[in-house]
């Protein structure tokens, strides 16, 4: 079985809207519905969306059936947090849970997730047990330290900017998830972290896209509409 979490909880206060983000159109569609219909038209079999808690009707009516993305089996209240919403999506995933199944979580913000992209990630997730999405950097990095100096300037061409979807075998992630809410650590950011920390499971990188950015600010709103007319 092969399964996408879309996460779909953020409130858009970066955006100076009272409107939710993930709802905020690009190209006369809101923007979640570019991410789903991405897995709706990929090898992935089932889909669990997780929203605002208080928003799942709408989701429901408004996304799910108005734009017939009928492989959504589930569309579930997020957490406090984002691996606590991140967890209620695995636990809403049917089936029992068997050593080959796959699982991709991806950010509902980011619309331009495509086919290559979810395809290679499915493939180094069978290979390599965990993957991410990721471009190199473009400018230099340096490290800065508490009195603002730059103290030092890693080599560039070790640097990768993460992306979604991060795509895992599913037992894998489960168990990451768990031992991190038995034994919850500092400074982890994102699932890929969580399997290198816990597990010490090496991720591999899936080469990205920088178009397929994270809609967070009305800057990044104008961006994703200049990149919907190029396609």
């Amino acid at each position: 079985m092969v399964s996408a979490i879309v996460l779909a909880g953020g409130s858009g206060s970066r955006m100076n809207t009272d409107k939710a983000k993930q709802y905020l159109t690009v190209g006369g569609v809101p923007l979640i519905v570019h991410a789903l219909r991405a897995f709706q038209e990929s090898p992935v079999e089932q889909i669990v969306l997780v929203v605002r808690e208080g928003d799942e009707a709408y989701v429901r009516g408004e996304i799910v059936e108005r734009y017939e993305i009928d492989k959504v089996t589930a569309v579930v209240p997020g957490g406090a947090e984002r691996f606590d919403s991140v967890w209620r999506g695995l636990s809403a995933l049917q089936g029992n849970v068997q050593e080959q199944d796959i699982v991709l979580i991806h950010d509902g913000a980011r619309p331009f997730v495509s086919q290559e992209m979810i395809r290679a990630s499915i493939d180094a997730a069978v290979s390599y047990g965990a993957c991410t999405v990721a471009v190199p950097v473009k400018d230099t990095i340096k490290v800065v330290d508490a009195d603002g100096f730059g103290v030092d300037t890693p080599d560039r061409k070790t640097l990768y900017q993460v992306q979604t979807p991060q795509t895992f075998r599913v037992p894998l992630i489960l168990e990451a998830h768990k031992r991190f809410h038995e034994d919850p650590r500092p400074g982890i950011t994102d699932d890929t972290m969580l399997v290198e920390e816990y597990l010490k499971q090496k991720v591999y990188m899936v080469t990205g896209d920088y178009r397929n950015l994270k809609v967070t600010t009305p800057e990044d709103l104008v961006l994703a509409e200049a990149f919907l007319q190029e396609r």
